[in-house]
């Protein structure tokens, strides 16, 4: 049994400026001494580059031989790490110290996949009982739906369940939701309503029925904008239908720390779930958040999932930096991010379930790396997080794959791939394991302008031709990528994969020094938007504050028709 003693007020350590230590200085000189460096010719003198440069742990195989990096590279960066006390940081999110220094909270979503005899301590309370209670509630909750016990206003049992949230009780649910689509139970069908659009409102409930709908309102404060304004559309929609005030409580459950503005919507108090404030919303979805997905999928599943995100916890505390997944996978993204120029990242997943990581991973990554200072408030002194983009293969191969291989841009990329399919067709799946393979070996390997001059000649073309069509068809190579394969896409695998981004995104904001927890940056538009909205209804007669705005809102409210 662990004990977790929280100082409410306690920060986190004045965080070093890395790009003041030896090790980050002997990388400026590494980099340079590298700049000749190709892995087509890395490969060709290491048979053993690949065992070299490969690790599996938690059902997870990581093949990061396709890198920029020798030996000695992995050691730097890993120097860098130590004297960058990464490892006094790690201890410090799992110990409890508040380093979400800005807001003053300890973040412990880890605490929400720890086992039950664990004790965490929070203002010397352990959380540990009120989590596994919470647990046990959407074990209950989750239970009624799938037996047919909840059921609505004229006595039909429920059989669609809304998820209504944005940004982190929107985005994890969904990729989980989706990624998991196999575990479906039979008899629920769970949908997710964010966007504060009209059209997509439509376009959900004109396929359901008032009768069989249960609504998930998830919002950490019960006054996200977004969310507020669909919780109350969707109670009109219910009540229009021939709901009943008194019959509320049958279609709506609420996860949120505002229990009180909950209950004044409508909701019963046994109908909300608990959030705490030491849980972020990206990081939120193995909390009650996750509700819709355990609706989706069945709680015994959704422990699986639980129980792949603490095996990866666990790797990320235990394993040592040079066979650590989490740490490996930051050091390479600083490395290419402040040593060689990146400015993105892409995400490359080749299952048609994974569809929707690359969404979760954004605001995982930017939300909370996308800072300017640091803990202490001073300037970061090298770059911060990524642009993460991309999308599902095969199809990006046909869109933006030729950016990757022929573009200017170095841009790193993580290729995420199953060894099995859940629907094989024919020889489908090895074709799309093929083309993974095959666009990491591209960027990795490319074409020279010998090889394109060959290659034309060998087609019968004259000298002239020759010289015309090879710059077009050189392809430059040498563009790095990581390759994570897994035997299928589990409840525990991808919950050990989101596991593994969450601490990777940790591990870099350490390196840099920054908060990996708030997000400031988000609020300042919800403050001035309910200056704008009062300006295009009227009810704020001033000017904004600039005339671009102003203008904006004039040509709105000049051909606004309803």
């Amino acid at each position: 049994m662990t004990a977790i003693t929280l100082p409410r007020k306690q920060h986190h350590l004045t965080p070093l400026d890395a790009t003041q230590l030896d090790s980050w200085q002997a990388l400026v000189a590494h980099r340079k001494d590298l700049r000749h460096f190709t892995m087509r010719q890395a490969f060709a003198e290491d048979p053993k580059r690949f065992d070299r440069f490969s690790l599996s742990a938690c059902g997870l195989f990581l093949d990061f031989s396709k890198n920029l990096i020798r030996e000695d590279t992995l050691d730097l960066l890993v120097k860098l790490a130590q004297e960058a006390q990464l490892g006094d940081a790690i201890d410090a999110m799992f110990r409890g110290d508040a380093i979400n220094a800005s807001e003053r909270r300890p973040v412990l979503h880890t605490a929400l996949r720890r086992p039950v005899a664990d004790k965490v301590l929070v203002d010397g309370r352990d959380v540990m009982p009120s989590v596994h209670r919470v647990l046990l509630q959407m074990t209950e909750l989750v239970g009624d739906v799938h037996n047919g016990l909840r059921r609505g206003y004229t006595d039909r049992p429920i059989t669609d369940v809304v998820n209504i949230g944005i940004g982190g009780s929107f985005l994890g649910p969904q990729l989980v939701g989706e990624a998991l689509l196999p575990f479906a139970q039979k008899g629920v069908c769970c949908h997710y309503l964010a966007n504060i659009d009209g059209s997509e409102f439509r376009e959900l409930v004109g396929r359901l029925s008032a009768e069989t709908t249960l609504f998930i309102v998830s919002s950490k404060t019960f006054s996200t904008l977004e969310t507020l304004k669909n919780a109350q559309a969707a109670r009109a929609w219910y009540l229009a239908r021939g709901g009943s005030e008194q019959e509320l409580h049958r279609h709506f459950i609420a996860v949120s720390n505002n229990k009180e503005a909950a209950v004044a919507f409508g909701m019963r108090e046994e109908n909300i779930l608990p959030m705490w404030d030491w849980v972020g919303g990206r990081y939120s979805l193995w909390s009650a958040i996750g509700l819709p997905v355990a609706m989706s999928i069945g709680i015994s599943n959704f422990k699986e999932l639980l129980s792949g995100a603490y095996g990866m916890d666990q790797h990320f505390k235990a394993a040592p930096f040079q066979r650590n997944i989490p740490v490996l996978l930051a050091l390479l993204g600083v490395w290419y991010g402040d040593f060689w120029g990146a400015k993105s990242h892409a995400i490359l997943p080749y299952d048609h379930y994974l569809r929707n990581i690359t969404d979760h991973l954004q605001q995982l990554d930017m939300e909370s790396n996308g800072k300017s200072v640091r803990q202490d408030g001073t300037p970061v002194t090298a770059g911060t997080g990524p642009v993460i983009w991309g999308g599902v293969g095969c199809n990006g191969q046909h869109a933006y794959h030729q950016l990757l291989h022929q573009g200017t841009h170095l841009i790193p990329a993580d290729f995420i791939v199953p060894v099995s399919s859940y629907n094989p067709l024919a020889d489908h799946h090895q074709w799309l394991f093929a083309n993974c393979l095959s666009q990491s070996q591209a960027l990795m390997v490319g074409k020279s302008r010998g090889e394109v001059e060959a290659e034309l000649r060998a087609q019968g073309l004259l000298e002239e031709e020759v010289q015309r069509l090879a710059a077009h068809k050189v392809i430059p190579g040498n563009r790095p990528s990581n390759t994570l394969v897994m035997e299928r896409i589990s409840p525990r695998t991808l919950g050990a994969l989101i596991a593994m981004y969450e601490h990777k995104v940790y591990a870099q904001s350490v390196l840099w020094g920054i908060n990996a927890f708030d997000q400031w940056g988000v609020e300042l538009g919800k403050e001035l938007g309910k200056g704008v909205y009062s300006r295009l209804v009227g009810s704020e007669q001033l000017p904004a504050e600039d005339g671009s705005t102003q203008g904006l809102i004039e040509f709105f409210r000049g051909r606004h028709r309803g």
